[in-house]
């Protein structure tokens, strides 16, 4: 007499593996996907600006030319004196403090609370087209003191290619950002998370883990700048 199978153990051959896979997809058919994608989104760009820092330093200390001091490279002029970092300092007080208002957003999010959420959420998406228009501000100058991608007045050529490249790609991060911001604010203050209404990127009814995953692309992008703040700005 065959011994039959012991809780739990799947079927022999081909009708094991497939009961194998259902299980697994029942278990997890509850589950969003949103978060976990996000997540993997990060690990991957993570590695992107990690490959630009770890570029950017590999050519500032291998040149034989003095680098630009970004103490006087990024000072502003106001009432006739020149203030190092000025600029710098309040784009980063701005943007790590967006990160506060879109951490209430998720809270506010969660409870349910769509007038106090949305609001939140377009104070978090102001603040960051301050930040992009800033930077915009902080290239003007820049560009209007000769500095290039292959070329500027104080050093090595390498300094504008790195600056452009790296904030660059950083402050499209952002621009990106706040348009999913906007976005996610047309959603919320018209109830779709709440009803399920059909649309780009709607989620079930009750998804409030939506504005969650976007506050974690937000985060992450406030946390790039701090590295590039410290290693561009402060070295």
């Amino acid at each position: 007499m065959a011994e039959s199978a012991s809780p739990g153990t799947p079927p022999p051959g081909f009708t094991g593996i497939v009961s194998d896979w259902s299980s697994d997809q029942t278990t997890f058919k509850g589950a969003g996907w949103g978060k976990p994608m996000m997540w993997l989104f990060i690990l991957s760009d993570i590695f992107i600006f990690g490959m630009f820092l770890l570029g950017y330093m590999a050519a500032r200390m291998s040149t034989t030319d003095p680098w630009p001091d970004a103490s006087a490279v990024f000072a502003l002029n106001m009432f006739g004196m020149q203030i190092p970092l000025l600029l710098i300092a309040i784009m980063t007080f701005i943007l790590i403090s967006s990160s506060g208002t879109m951490a209430l957003a998720v809270k506010y999010g969660y409870e349910r609370n769509r007038k106090v959420c949305g609001r939140l959420i377009l104070a978090t998406a102001a603040l960051g087209a301050v930040f992009v228009g800033m930077q915009a501000f902080e290239w003007s100058i820049l560009i209007a003191d000769g500095v290039r991608p292959w070329a500027n007045p104080w050093g090595a050529a390498q300094f504008g290619a790195t600056f452009f490249l790296i904030t660059g790609f950083h402050g499209t991060h952002v621009t990106i950002g706040v348009i999913a911001l906007l976005y996610m604010y047309r959603k919320v203050m018209r109830g779709d998370l709440d009803d399920g209404r059909p649309g780009a990127v709607t989620g079930r009814k009750g998804r409030w883990e939506m504005v969650e995953i976007l506050g974690l692309y937000w985060h992450f992008v406030d946390l790039v700048w701090v590295f590039i703040f410290a290693f561009f700005y402060l070295w």
